[in-house]
């Protein structure tokens, strides 16, 4: 009989546990057994959808989730766990890795993978050194239209690549309309007041847009660039968000040694508005994805402007979702996918870190 995995949740912050907690349960090698919260730097004072007391009680719902803890490390020493789930607070992930870690429990880190390039290196070391499982979630890696970008980039169709755009956008992570994946529930209006004791908008806590979305082009810039930035310019702005100490809209421009990257995060933009994928650059056009009537297409563009579609193949085995990638590995050894490895993560925090320090020190970064 296949053996089953025990695996626990540590942290509701990130509404994106609804949808990862949603694969693990649906696999029938996984018992989800138990989950704990981390205690917010500052009490919230909302409770509507996306709010981490309705993701916990969301998951207690939906998941046959009994037994929740009030401390996390508790919660390890007790159940002693084959996986814990890591949706906190960015600022959070080192510290809940390493108590994973002295307790030869395997990590699923939600994006990005830390608050800073520092706290990466250590969750890197610690896992390396415990020899425990580590992934890094990122919702993109399920998507297959990037998987075929990728696929006809790595077989020449646009020859060098020579250039990276992507804008990743919404209203915030609670904001107006907001609605995440694996919840039918859109977010409620909330006061600033409210707003401002989350802890997407406390800068402590790892909040801003800067780390929550332009970390997706970074990432892009990992997979599609490859190699490392020469030199990076970052710009942070809080427009319209008053409740808090953290940036609203921010860009990143890295400069490669023959390509440049453009990323953009936005927390004032209605969500149909931002892009399906990025747009990749090279010497023979350019590749992106776009969403259809029939679903998304890849759309290859000459110099000419002419344009070539691809359909959509699927995923391989193993491809379906975090939970499956991990019973996959776990099983036969099998590699993960690049974009969950720690190895792109670290290439991928290393730019975002230099984005934020380029964006503190108003001057170009390097590496």
């Amino acid at each position: 009989m296949d053996r089953k995995y025990k695996v626990v949740i540590i942290g509701f912050a990130h509404m994106h546990i609804n949808d990862v907690a949603a694969g693990f349960y649906a696999n029938p090698r996984i018992d989800l057994v138990a989950c704990a919260d981390t205690h917010p730097l500052v009490e919230e004072i909302s409770f509507g959808p996306y709010t981490r007391t309705w993701n916990l009680n969301f998951a207690k719902e939906h998941f046959g989730i009994t037994r929740v803890y009030d401390d996390y490390v508790e919660m390890l020493d007790k159940e002693k766990p084959d996986l814990a789930i890591i949706t906190s607070e960015n600022f959070y992930h080192a510290a809940i890795v390493k108590a994973c870690a002295e307790r030869g429990c395997g990590v699923c880190i939600e994006k990005p993978m830390a608050i800073s390039y520092a706290d990466a290196v250590e969750i890197e070391k610690v896992t390396r050194e415990a020899g425990v499982f580590a992934i890094v979630n990122w919702p993109i890696t399920w998507r297959p239209w990037l998987h075929q970008m990728k696929r006809l980039v790595d077989q020449g169709k646009i020859g060098k690549v020579i250039g990276l755009q992507y804008r990743a956008g919404h209203t915030g992570p609670l904001g107006p309309g907001a609605k995440h994946r694996g919840v039918t529930e859109t977010a409620e209006d909330m006061t600033p007041e409210a707003k401002g004791r989350t802890w997407w908008h406390q800068s402590k806590c790892g909040g801003g847009a800067m780390l929550d979305l332009c970390c997706y082009g970074c990432l892009f810039a990992a997979w599609f660039v490859g190699g490392r930035a020469t030199s990076v310019v970052g710009v942070k702005s809080n427009l319209t968000s008053p409740w808090g100490d953290v940036e609203d809209n921010a860009t990143i421009i890295a400069k490669f040694d023959q390509a440049v990257c453009n990323i953009e995060g936005t927390w004032t933009t209605p969500q149909p508005l931002a892009q399906c994928a990025p747009i990749v650059y090279g010497e023979y056009g350019a590749l992106t994805a776009y969403p259809t009537n029939d679903g998304t297409v890849v759309r290859f563009t000459s110099p000419y402007g002419e344009i070539e579609e691809f359909p959509i193949e699927k995923l391989p085995e193993g491809m379906k979702d975090t939970a499956d990638a991990f019973v996959r590995h776990m099983d036969s050894g099998a590699p993960l996918h690049e974009t969950l490895t720690l190895e792109m993560n670290l290439k991928a925090m290393e730019l975002l870190d230099a984005g934020i320090r380029a964006a503190a020190s108003g001057k170009a970064e390097t590496l």
